[in-house]
């Protein structure tokens, strides 16, 4: 099903709309923000992957980026850290702890699936999730993936930066020989 995306900004206010193929309204969402906001998000959507409804759910759920000592922690608030089940001398990583939002979870498993496998821009992000991809698997990539992009659109935020395009990388898949 085709879904298409609306995104209204005006100086004071900014407006999301989701319509389905046949015109109805699936999502619709009117927000009063400041100029810093609208430039922020904008900001966000300069990342391949990420679109409006990702820009404004990081947005809204950071709220302020000084709330965060440092941008790896907005990555365990969202819940995008591995587990750890340590025991004495034994130290297991496990699954993603879920521990913050699951929308903000789910927006951002979005954009970072967009980025690996609809996404033609180049990025450094993206290269490296392609070669996590053929060690890991493309789940557990996109997840991985998923978490960078919360540490990178943190960090844009906190220092007002805009999103650095590195040219993409080759990934090599590397298949076993076999042995006869």
């Amino acid at each position: 099903m085709d879904y298409f995306v609306g995104l209204d900004v005006s100086l004071w206010t900014v407006a999301v709309c989701v319509m389905d193929a046949s015109g109805k309204h699936v999502f619709k969402r009117v927000a009063a923000c400041e100029i810093e906001d609208i430039v922020n998000c904008l900001r966000f959507m300069a990342i391949p992957g990420v679109g409006p409804i990702a820009a404004l759910t990081v947005r809204a759920a950071v709220d302020d980026p000084a709330r965060f000592s440092s941008s790896r922690t907005v990555a365990a608030h969202f819940g995008l850290t591995p587990r750890r089940y340590q025991s004495g001398e034994m130290d297991n990583p496990g699954r993603i702890s879920r521990a913050g939002d699951c929308d903000v979870r789910s927006t951002l498993y979005a954009a970072a699936n967009a980025m690996m496998m609809r996404s033609v821009a180049s990025s450094e992000i993206k290269s490296w999730g392609l070669r996590l991809m053929c060690r890991k698997g493309r789940r557990r990539a996109v997840v991985a993936v998923d978490r960078k992009l919360a540490v990178v659109m943190h960090r844009m935020w906190a220092d007002n930066i805009e999103f650095r395009h590195k040219p993409l990388e080759a990934a090599t898949i590397r298949l076993p020989s076999k042995v006869q």
